[in-house]
């Protein structure tokens, strides 16, 4: 992996973004945050993330909404999602991956592991572009 790679975060909550944010810089990435999918269609004009971290209960378009709206943009299709929970129950995994995602983790987050399960991710989907990478 390159150091410096951009990380979209679209996560509501500030202590999970704050945590989340804190992880991923220390591990050598560049994090973007937004709070809504709407802060996140604006923020994708100008960044091209190479993964994209969602809270799948947001604010506004819900996060396996908005996976399925930008999995079906031709500008945003082949950048891998990965869905992330506080309510992890039977269904939530297979529902993720069924909008799009390429993973799934659940929160809290593990901070000893969640930057190796992004990296995780984005080398899955450098490897099989056309399945994209599995975390979960």
């Amino acid at each position: 992996m390159s150091r410096g790679e951009v990380v979209l975060l679209i996560e509501d909550n500030e202590a999970n973004s704050m945590l989340a944010t804190a992880v991923l810089e220390r591990e050598g990435f560049h994090v973007e945050v937004a709070g809504s999918a709407a802060e996140a269609s604006r923020l994708l004009r100008a960044v091209v993330p190479a993964v994209i971290l969602m809270d799948i209960q947001l604010p506004g378009v819900d996060g396996l909404t908005y996976a399925r709206q930008l999995k079906a943009a031709r500008a945003t299709s082949r950048i891998p999602i990965v869905a992330l929970t506080a309510h992890a129950m039977a269904g939530d995994r297979d529902r993720a991956l069924n909008a799009g995602c390429a993973g799934y983790l659940s929160k809290p987050i593990d901070t000893r592991t969640f930057a190796a399960k992004v990296r995780e991710v984005l080398d899955g989907a450098r490897r099989f572009p056309e399945r994209e990478g599995a975390a979960s």
